[in-house]
């Protein structure tokens, strides 16, 4: 007897051009048979596991494909084979389409789009329920009652990039908000190198010594904290003018979130690999969106090395070391309570140095697209159009779509001109510069920019011998003024000379 994954079902969309993997479990020794219009592949269990290969087709719709084995038959219908692009990350590519700017519109007026979604259950492996849950997940086509629920930013994406293709295209959602990157990878992922271990060592430091049962109630009796504290955190921020978060704390008491990291909580490190990415792989994909970043920034240090290890496990596990993977670089944001603690620059800056130093990556600059005192901006329409730009240059090969970027600096005659990747003339919106030079006291000021083609002079009055330039180097501002022709803003940055 055997199961086939959960990732195929009615209105599944395959990838074209590539070979189709097709996966399950069973009894040891049975023989699968998988068969998609006049292709067969004949595969057989071995340690519980199976996985038939199709050959590469171009892409179509309205086909069917079966699957038998003894004691086991099911025909799956109006099948798609398309683009199948996989939506990670925390509750900014979570956010739904339902609520974003512009997805009123969308809901009312798309309809027909050639868009097609799986939405990865958000639930953790070890929960009662969770292979019943799993099981029953299904694909889902535009005309469904869930379309207002998909991510704003994957669905967005992939509408443009179904118009520009000419074909279906299929968007796996596989996020969960609050989660930082170690909570997608593997215990052996983290273990590699002892500054991705930083939510790792919290993770077993809460496991040890405990019973599965004594992790079980204590996860329990979090939650049920965590329910009520959320109850009475909604009643004060309806019922107060003008709310703080000191009042909220006043009011409600103390904040225990995320609460204890132990296997039940999706808030643990490799808690959702186990859960959610085992899932999905190895169902073949043309590549990766992550949009994340945001709760790693208690230690985005070492965030350069989770990323950059999350796309090499991710590539590993899907048996593709090139598989195209796109980064939302985090837009501008900042609490009004909260100080300017800049961690969300250095969050920035490794995300654009995950672009420049691993192949086949794409970097969506999206600085202006973030909203004070709001962490998620309802502008997704901009973030996925950059998304979408960043694939058609990493993933269908059309050139002219790069991040606009500082490519290198030059101290000349007490003032540091900055180069840019600009193909254009730059722009300037409104009065400031956003830049700011620093001697060799190391103290920034802000200074004074002109433009010449693509080229940035920078000068400060008060300081004669610049060494050091950055450019937004800061958690907020809402004044973000140098962009290209073509509407795309210069990603922050800091250099020496």
């Amino acid at each position: 007897m055997i199961k086939i994954s959960p990732m195929f079902s009615d209105h599944m969309v395959l990838q074209r051009r590539k070979n189709i993997s097709v996966f399950g479990t069973g009894d040891d020794g049975c023989r699968v048979t998988v068969t998609l219009g006049d292709d067969t592949a004949v595969t057989t269990v071995t340690d519980g596991r199976w996985t038939a290969v199709l050959p590469a087709r171009e892409a179509a719709d309205g086909l069917e494909m079966a699957v038998s084995a003894e004691g086991f038959s099911r025909t799956f219908t109006d099948v798609a084979v398309g683009e199948v692009w996989l939506a990670g990350g925390q509750s900014n590519m979570e956010y739904e389409l339902q609520n974003c700017t512009t997805g009123k519109e969308h809901l009312e007026n798309d309809a027909g789009v050639n868009v097609r979604f799986y939405y990865t259950q958000k639930i953790v492996c070890g929960e009662p329920d969770y292979e019943k849950v799993v099981a029953d997940n299904c694909w889902k086509t535009f005309d469904s009652e869930s379309a207002k629920i998909w991510s704003a930013v994957g669905y967005l994406f992939a509408k443009r990039l179904s118009e520009k293709l000419g074909c279906t295209v299929g968007v796996i959602g596989c996020n969960w908000g609050g989660t930082k990157a170690s909570y997608w990878m593997s215990a052996e992922s983290l273990e590699k190198d002892t500054d991705m271990r930083f939510d790792y060592d919290k993770y077993l430091a809460a496991m040890e010594g405990k019973t599965v049962e004594q992790m079980t109630r204590e996860f329990r009796e979090y939650q049920a904290y965590h329910d009520e504290w959320n109850r009475k955190s909604a009643e004060y921020y309806t019922n107060t003018p003008d709310p703080t978060w000191d009042g909220c704390l006043k009011y409600c008491g103390e904040c225990r979130y995320p609460g204890p990291p132990l296997p039940l909580n999706p808030c643990s490190a490799t808690t959702l690999y186990k859960s959610m990415i085992k899932v999905v792989c190895p169902y073949t994909l043309a590549g990766f969106l992550w949009y994340q970043g945001e709760s790693d920034d208690d230690n985005p240090q070492n965030y350069y090395k989770l990323l950059r290890g999350l796309i090499d496990l991710w590539r590993t596990d899907w048996d593709d070391l090139s598989l195209p993977f796109l980064i939302v670089q985090l837009p501008m944001h900042r609490y009004k309570d909260d100080s300017d603690r800049k961690n969300w620059c250095l969050i920035r800056e490794a995300q654009e140095k995950v672009y420049r130093t691993v192949r086949n990556t794409g970097l969506a600059v999206a600085i202006d697209c973030g909203e004070f005192n709001e962490i998620h901006p309802h502008d997704k329409e901009t973030v996925a159009k950059r998304l979408y730009e960043q694939a058609l240059s990493v993933a269908y090969g059309e050139s002219g779509h790069e991040p606009l970027l500082c490519t290198s600096v030059l101290r000349r005659n007490g003032r540091i001109e900055v180069s840019t990747n600009a193909r254009s003339e730059l722009e300037i919106r409104g009065s400031g510069s956003g830049f700011e030079l620093a001697g060799t006291d190391g103290v920034y000021k802000p200074a004074d920019i002109t433009v010449s083609g693509s080229v940035i002079t920078v000068t400060c009055a008060g300081i004669a011998e610049p060494v050091s330039v950055r450019y937004l180097w800061t958690n907020y501002t809402d004044e973000i003024p140098v962009y290209d022709s073509e509407g795309n803003p210069l990603a922050p940055f800091r250099k020496n000379e």
